[in-house]
């Protein structure tokens, strides 16, 4: 809500749906004089304006995402999935935003905050050579990962690992996520391991860079923490067994540590998982929105 308000160029918030009816989100969009409902779905199809909205934003959990889908199925809505339900074509809005749209995608799907943060590179990787194993893994605050994430952990690793094969393109993919207690709270940290074959490590790593660059143009906070690294691998290593049936061609292992901090709009800084969500959500919403106003093609918003 507070992201689109702050910084959109296109949308409005028409209502903000819950369904606790002494929620802080609720109480904040009420005196922002917004429409709220604390009756979930239904509550948003009986509210006065609901024939007007045009895109839903669903930031539930993977099971109740499903039920919310086939409530609003009839409508002619198109649905924005922040959870790893994974109904329609995952998004990455850096790297298929517009394939997706062309496709005709009323459900799209935003993977998960690890998936947003690490396909990119497992996709920047990909366009310059064969990864024939990525493995991905994110760290989070213990205070950022509230009841949806929590309740959604083996959703995280299981579309995270299948995003990372089909929309960055690895051959074999792994996920796994950290809630990570320590106090102070850390921002959000994301490790990316390629393995791939002979090919140019300076244009890998021109590839990241320029894909760092275009996320960091709608999350603002995504940086590289370290410069890329890249480290020789024998083919009989057991590492190697990870690439499976292309294991023989095996020779670098590309290494990419990532720091995701958060805008701090509403949610703290260190939640940088949850800005990334809403960040490339809001990027899927506005290139929507610039498509209907224009009528066919446009490019990514920036």
């Amino acid at each position: 809500m507070y992201k689109i308000l702050r910084t959109s160029r296109v949308l409005q918030v028409a209502a903000m749906v819950g369904i606790d009816s002494g929620s802080d989100g609720l109480a904040r969009a009420a005196r922002l004089g917004i429409p709220t409902t604390h009756e979930g779905v239904d509550g948003l199809i009986s509210m006065p304006g609901f024939t007007d909205i045009d895109i839903v934003c669903d930031a539930t959990s993977a099971r109740a995402h499903v039920a919310n889908a086939a409530a609003l199925a009839g409508y002619a809505k198109t649905l924005i999935d922040l959870t790893p339900a994974a109904i329609g074509p995952q998004v990455v809005p850096s790297v298929n935003l517009l394939s997706c749209l062309d496709a005709g995608a009323t459900n799209v799907n935003m993977i998960t905050c690890g998936g947003q943060a690490t396909i990119p590179i497992v996709s920047a990787v990909s366009a310059v050579t064969a990864v024939h194993y990525a493995e991905i893994v994110a760290s989070i605050a213990s205070k950022s990962a509230g009841a949806g994430t929590r309740a959604n952990i083996d959703e995280f690793t299981e579309t995270t690992a299948r995003a990372v094969e089909q929309v960055g393109r690895a051959t074999r993919g792994k996920a796994v996520i950290i809630l990570n207690p320590a106090e102070p709270p850390l921002i959000m940290r994301d490790t990316v391991f390629c393995l791939i074959g002979n090919a140019d490590h300076d244009a890998v790593r021109d590839s990241i860079h320029a894909m760092v660059d275009s996320v960091a143009g709608y999350v603002p906070g995504y940086r590289l923490k370290q410069p890329v690294q890249f480290h020789p691998v024998a083919p009989d290593e057991p590492l190697c067994t990870l690439a499976g049936d292309a294991s023989r061609q095996v020779r670098t292992r590309v290494s990419v540590f990532l720091e995701v901090q958060g805008a701090a709009h509403y949610l703290p800084a260190y939640a940088g998982n949850l800005d990334i969500m809403t960040s490339a959500a809001l990027q899927v919403a506005e290139c929507i929105a610039d498509r209907r106003r224009h009528g066919g093609q446009t490019e990514v918003p920036q």
